[in-house]
C-alpha cells in the first residue's frame, strides 16, 4: 500500500481504488494482525476496516435479564423509552446539506 501515514497506531489509509485492487490482501492482514485501515474518497475518510468487534447484548436480552431479576419490573412504557434512547444513541449523523458530507 502506497500511503501508510499512521492515524493512531497500526491504522493505515488507502485510497477507495487503492483498497478496491487489494481487498483480499486488506482483509488478510485483517484477520492475521487485526490491521486497520481507513479508506479514503477523493483525500477524505469515508470508511474504516479492521476487525470485527463482538456485539453487545440486544435489548430483548437485556429486557429477558431484567425480567428475571427480582425487584420492581419494568412496564411497557419504560421499555418503549429505552428502546426509543438506544435508537437515538445508534442513529447516524448526516449532514443537511450534501456538500457538508
Amino acid at each position: 500500500m502506497s500511503d501508510t501515514r499512521d492515524l493512531r497506531p497500526g491504522a493505515r489509509r488507502v485510497s477507495a481504488t487503492e483498497a478496491a485492487k487489494n481487498l483480499g490482501s486488506i482483509l488478510a492482514e485483517v484477520r492475521e494482525r487485526g490491521a486497520e485501515y481507513v479508506v479514503e474518497h477523493r483525500g477524505k475518510a469515508v470508511a474504516q476496516v479492521g476487525p470485527a468487534r463482538e456485539p453487545g447484548p440486544t435489548l430483548g436480552e437485556f429486557a429477558r435479564l431484567v425480567a428475571a431479576r427480582s425487584g420492581p419490573r419494568l412496564d411497557e412504557e419504560c421499555l418503549r423509552a429505552i428502546e426509543e434512547g438506544i435508537a437515538i444513541w445508534n442513529r447516524e449523523e448526516v449532514p443537511g446539506r450534501s456538500w457538508e458530507r
